[in-house]
């Protein structure tokens, strides 16, 4: 009944001439609310019949002004978020591996997490669970890929990790996913060789003490910490961060400035480089910056900066290093 009141004044003052007359200024806009008063009745010879058909009117459109109001609220959020530009960008160095547990200089050589690292990725899982995480970035080697993995299964959105595979035409169409829900219930993992390690070259497999024995530890302690000296045959720092801060700067950077939120999983040496980036850390700065395996780092992109929160404490805590709702599921 209410409707057809409403469409009924809708034509009673559509087909009324004086209100066809009226000024353009003054046009009745159904969209909008009408706020109509007796002056405006007499001044237009209308009656009190009138009187009470603009309130009916009154009534529906200030509805659909409220609804229409929180669509633009919701459009203007969105703009807003858009333009300040904010994510979130987790940067976490996989577990320890099976050669980190034996001491050995592991580099680009591709070994997976001991049973203490498999701990960890969990542990940093739980730690991240809150934060919302809608892209992932690995190296190419399995104890990055692998620490990605298993933190994801502790995350509350369930989302299901899937490497993407685009080494060639047919492994991008073998691995398509042709279900726009399940799609919805992934996250992409896109594995890049420049989030490596570092490469070590002669070093690689050697046990540290006692390289250090052979070659005196300031020499070893140089080939590990030094900037720009590399080892025998192998990769310097600055080596090492040509390609994975190019990498981020091509590739996650414009990720984060669409407004996705990233995870990146990587190894001591890329990662050290990233944030040397990240906190503008000069070279000599970053040789005394120590990253412990397991442990994420978090940070905000906000209107081109990256704000460092921390590491953050556990699942509870996540809302403490979340700049805005968005970056914490109030859903969950």
């Amino acid at each position: 009944m209410a409707t057809g009141v409403y469409n009924q004044a809708i034509g009673a003052f559509q087909s009324n001439s004086h209100i066809n007359n009226f000024n353009h200024q003054h046009k009745f806009n159904y969209i909008g609310r009408l706020v109509v008063t007796k002056d405006f009745f007499s001044s237009y010879g209308l009656s009190k019949r009138d009187l009470r058909v603009s309130k009916c009117i009154e009534y529906q459109t200030s509805v659909v002004d409220s609804v229409s109001s929180a669509s633009r609220s919701r459009t203007s959020d969105r703009d807003t978020h858009k333009k300040s530009n904010e994510a979130a960008l987790i940067l976490v160095r996989h577990g320890e591996s099976l050669w980190n547990e034996k001491n050995l200089f592991t580099g680009c050589v591709d070994v997976p997490l001991s049973k203490k690292g498999i701990d960890e990725a969990i542990e940093a899982g739980k730690r991240i669970s809150s934060i919302p995480v809608d892209l992932i970035f690995t190296s190419a080697l399995i104890r990055a890929q692998m620490t990605a993995m298993l933190a994801m299964t502790q995350h509350r959105h369930m989302k299901v990790p899937i490497i993407m595979h685009n080494e060639s035409e047919q492994a991008r169409e073998w691995s398509q996913v042709f279900c726009k829900d399940t799609k919805e219930h992934s996250i992409p993992v896109i594995a890049a060789w420049q989030l490596n390690e570092r490469m070590y070259g002669e070093l690689q497999g050697l046990n540290k003490q006692e390289t250090a024995q052979r070659y005196g530890k300031e020499q070893v302690h140089e080939w590990r910490r030094s900037y720009n000296i590399p080892p025998p045959n192998g990769e310097s720092l600055e080596m090492c961060a040509e390609r994975a801060v190019a990498y981020f700067r091509d590739q996650i950077e414009p990720q984060l400035l669409s407004g996705k939120n990233v995870m990146v999983s990587a190894h001591g040496n890329s990662l050290r480089s990233i944030i040397m980036y990240l906190d503008k850390l000069t070279s000599q700065e970053v040789i005394n910056l120590e990253l412990s395996t397991g442990i994420p780092m978090l940070y905000i992109f906000k209107e081109g900066r990256f704000i460092r929160r921390g590491s953050p404490i556990g699942p509870t805590e996540a809302g403490v290093y979340a700049y805005t709702r968005r970056c914490v599921y109030k859903s969950c």
